[in-house]
């Protein structure tokens, strides 16, 4: 069957939104690809004291963006295929797909949006507690690790210290802060650091899943228009 005028129109436009949310799947999956393969996180993530490994909430969300990138981009195709072959059985798989997708989004949204300080949070405690036993003024093994731990942070974000440090601390600083070309101590707050570290990049997400969910409401229009215009074309 072919479709004239409008249908014909809807059916062009169904399928370029659709290359678009195949390509935002790829986006996504690049991003979320990055993300698991940056230098910055994975030297804080991969930290280790006393057996336990930094939290790796992070890691998680990375993870569902990964499967989410790529369920968008075998979901695109099925769109896009579908719009071309006026196939009212793929447009319907399709509209049922989007439905499930922008749902798990928002749900998604809303879980992101309170639990938004959750993977910094999680951090500044385990570097809290790497703090406590570096200032430890008995040397022992723990101490020596926690050390370690407290260089990794520094060295990677730049920082010094959590803003409010005790005089053990201070006394320590210059072997635990790293120094800036003017060999002076490093004297950030590693608190502000590690929450403007993961706030830039949930930012990053939120205003790619804005665009998104935009472009698949449209999508569902578009879709639904297109499946009663191929219904009606259909001879009784």
């Amino acid at each position: 069957m072919v479709l004239t005028g409008c249908s014909q129109c809807i059916k062009y436009t169904l399928f370029l939104l659709n290359f678009i949310f195949w390509l935002a799947g790829g986006v996504i999956l690049g991003i979320a690809v990055w993300l698991r393969a940056d230098t910055q996180t994975s030297n804080l993530l991969m930290v280790q004291f006393e057996g336990s490994q930094a939290p790796g909430t992070f890691y998680i969300s990375v993870y569902v963006l990964i499967a989410v990138g790529a369920v968008m981009m075998f979901v695109g195709f099925v769109g896009c295929y579908g719009a071309i072959q006026e196939s009212q059985c793929l447009l319907g798989t399709f509209f049922t797909c989007l439905v499930i997708l922008f749902a798990c989004e928002v749900a998604a949204g809303i879980w992101g949006f309170i639990n938004k300080d959750t993977i910094s949070t999680e951090l500044i405690n385990f570097y809290d507690t790497a703090y406590m036993k570096a200032v430890d003024p008995v040397d022992s093994p723990t101490k020596q690790s926690a050390s370690q731990v407290l260089q990794a942070f520094h060295d990677t974000l730049e920082c010094c210290g959590k803003g409010d440090d005790n005089e053990l601390f201070l006394a320590a600083q210059a072997s635990l802060c790293p120094k800036k070309p003017v060999d002076l101590l490093v004297s950030q707050d590693c608190h502000l650091k590690l929450k403007d570290l993961f706030s830039e990049r949930l930012h990053l997400i939120g205003m790619v899943a804005l665009v998104i969910a935009a472009i698949m409401v449209f999508e569902m229009i578009f879709t639904m228009v297109l499946c009663c215009a191929i219904r009606a074309a259909v001879p009784a």
